[in-house]
């Protein structure tokens, strides 16, 4: 068994690990940040140093534990804080890559608890590159052109995800993101910012007009258009 100093150092190490996963989360405003990441990979460390560790005074010819009963009650039990992840975007369903980030992280967390150094290591690296290093190539190759914005001005609560469902019909699906903000200028408008992903220009076109034939819609801009 390892002595307890070398115990207290897999959780120190594990929360290095989950450090550097959790800050570029952080960076990006996701509500699964530095912390959350620090968490989960300190404490799938803990359930399984107490797995490998915790009973050992039990054990006898007539008794034997499996000690990765509870390793794997960390891989499935990490869903709730996944599910957090994206149901905390709103209704569009975001988040998908931070509650994969959270659930790799209890993978490093457990790696770490069990000594192995060098894969959790090996894991920490790759899935940053995977975060970070990834997503410009992954916007250059599948195409900037591809993802448009629109900025609508309305009413106060005159455009909603359900009343935007009813306008765009199939053209919905498309929708990447959708915010809502009160206009600070006029506190009975709503600034929106509509990103939509994987539309031609001609779809692009439509929706914009579907869009500004919705009651209460006073503006829709393309803020890529040319000036004039």
């Amino acid at each position: 068994m390892a002595n307890e100093w070398e115990l207290v150092g897999r959780l120190a190490f594990s929360a290095l690990l989950g450090s550097a996963i959790g800050y570029e989360r952080e960076r990006l405003a996701w509500v699964a940040g530095l912390r959350t990441h620090m968490l989960v990979c300190v404490g799938s460390t803990l359930i399984m140093i107490v797995s490998a560790y915790g009973f050992s005074d039990v054990l006898s010819e007539r008794v034997t534990l499996d000690p990765s009963r509870m390793a794997a009650q960390v891989v499935s039990g990490i869903g709730f804080l996944g599910a957090g992840a994206i149901l905390a975007r709103g209704e569009i369903v975001r988040g998908l890559t931070t509650a994969a980030s959270v659930w790799s992280v209890a993978g490093i967390g457990l790696a770490v608890g069990g000594g192995l150094y060098t894969p959790a290591v090996a894991a920490t690296i790759i899935i940053l590159i995977i975060l970070a290093g990834i997503k410009p190539l992954e916007r250059h190759f599948i195409g900037t052109h591809q993802r448009r914005e629109l900025l609508v001005t309305a009413e106060r609560d005159a455009l909603s995800f359900d009343t935007l469902h009813d306008a765009l019909g199939a053209g919905t699906t498309r929708i990447q993101q959708f915010v809502i903000r009160q206009k600070d200028s006029a506190p009975q408008l709503d600034d929106i910012v509509i990103t939509f992903t994987r539309v031609t220009p001609v779809q692009f076109l439509a929706l914009q007009k579907r869009l500004g034939a919705v009651p209460g819609v006073l503006q829709v801009k393309d803020p890529d258009a040319p000036a004039g």
